[in-house]
């Protein structure tokens, strides 16, 4: 379907044919979901165990009683295993509960009412505050960094990470700039991993941002791989080179991993920033969970028995994704209509349509009974001023369910593609 080439007889036979298919898929009652990044019920039985793991032994590695108060950071074995994670020392990890989104919205609290680093003046003492919002991203991101009155700037996303000569660009001109969100492997949406390049000019950034400038390192998606494992250049060792330790905090969890709702959260940054943190973290705590903490370790033990629980993983994602790319190559893989990324790993595939057309598709989909993320939820304040980005969440419903939810999509895309047309 070659729409820049197709006659007004060829597009009013497509819109026929196409007018007939959706009247008769809306005929059926779908209910179909395509839209958080949820496991499926079959990934999270992978970590079952995790219910009846500790048998009465209620004693971390270290002697300490898990059911009791303190440890405001964590159990020292789960930062280890954290810090073989990130790749940074076990002394720069915090463990939290079993949000790492939580973590991320109390260090912007915690910089927004009481600043960061050792003499960081409040964020929201200093009048406009500005952060970069690669774009598409993570909708939750924006959410937060709009809760505390935070102006948000698009920096486009390319298939490195973000665009850093935009980005560098505008941080040397607005000293209003105080962050910038990053999913540095298997981005959400798009599924990029940023480059070695790029990993080390975003270290750099601390060298021209203000002294309170902090880049938001969520990486979520560390161990998410659908194949081979994938290399991401380590961000610590970048800031140590460049002298700008302070300026990333890093986040993960393993939300993905065990339980979605009772995992382990992880936050890593320097013994500068971890200090400021832990100073209002706790008033506001007497201490994680370290009975989930415990209940961890002795599922995941170490790096080695993680890369296993994540194959499985793999295993149970990798037809959903399949099925998501066979069905768009097979009505757009020669088409003009549309272009789509063709993720290694992590939970989304990022469809862009001809600019207009996402809103339209969303609708036509939600109407036929495929529900999907709202149009311009990858962008700051819901607006993609192309209206074009969908973003595709396939790990949650089963296969079966993918292939008629993407029958259905596919048919709203190429009905209000030649509607479009054939208005132009």
């Amino acid at each position: 379907m070659q729409l820049s080439s197709a006659s007004q007889d060829q597009l009013q036979q497509w819109a026929q044919e196409l007018e007939q298919q959706y009247a008769g898929i809306r005929e059926q009652g779908l209910k179909l979901d395509l839209t958080r990044g949820k496991p499926s019920a079959d990934q999270l039985d992978l970590a079952n165990a995790l219910d009846g793991d500790l048998g009465g032994d209620y004693r971390a590695p270290d002697g300490t009683d898990v059911r009791n108060y303190g440890g405001l950071d964590g159990l020292p074995d789960m930062k280890a295993f954290a810090a073989e994670l990130f790749g940074v020392p076990a002394g720069e990890v915090l463990i939290g509960g079993n949000s790492s989104l939580t973590l991320m919205y109390q260090q912007i609290q915690f910089a927004w009412t009481f600043g960061v680093g050792k003499d960081g003046k409040a964020w929201k003492d200093e009048g406009t505050v500005r952060f970069l919002c690669p774009v598409p991203g993570y909708d939750r991101h924006f959410a937060v960094t709009e809760e505390f009155g935070i102006e948000m700037i698009p920096v486009p996303l390319t298939e490195n990470g973000p665009d850093m000569d935009v980005v560098e660009k505008l941080i040397a001109e607005d000293k209003s700039i105080r962050g910038m969100w990053c999913v540095p492997k298997y981005s959400n949406p798009t599924g990029c991993i940023y480059s070695d390049e790029t990993v080390d000019r975003i270290a750099a950034l601390g060298k021209i941002a203000a002294p309170n400038f902090r880049v938001m390192w969520d990486n979520a998606y560390a161990v998410h791989d659908l194949d081979e494992a994938l290399p991401l250049a380590n961000i610590r060792e970048a800031c140590e080179k460049h002298g700008t330790l302070n300026s990333v905090v890093q986040f993960a969890s393993t939300s993905k991993v065990t339980f979605a709702g009772a995992g382990v959260a992880f936050m890593a940054a320097s013994q500068e920033n971890l200090a400021r943190f832990k100073q209002h973290l706790g008033i506001a705590s007497i201490g994680p969970d370290k009975v989930n903490q415990l209940r961890h370790l002795r599922l995941l033990k170490d790096a080695g028995a993680l890369r296993a629980h994540m194959k499985q993983h793999a295993e149970l994602l990798r037809p959903r994704f399949d099925a998501v790319l066979e069905a768009l190559d097979t009505a757009f893989g020669d088409s003009d209509i549309a272009e789509w990324t063709r993720p290694r790993g992590g939970y989304f595939v990022s469809f862009n349509s001809r600019p207009g057309l996402a809103g339209e598709i969303v609708r036509l989909a939600k109407e036929a009974g495929v529900v999907l993320t709202p149009a311009g939820a990858t962008f700051p304040y819901g607006k993609d001023e192309q209206d074009r980005n969908i973003r595709i969440a396939p790990s949650f419903p089963s296969l079966d369910n993918i292939r008629a939810a993407m029958e259905v999509f596919v048919v709203c895309v190429k009905l209000a593609s030649v509607r479009q047309a054939l208005a132009s």
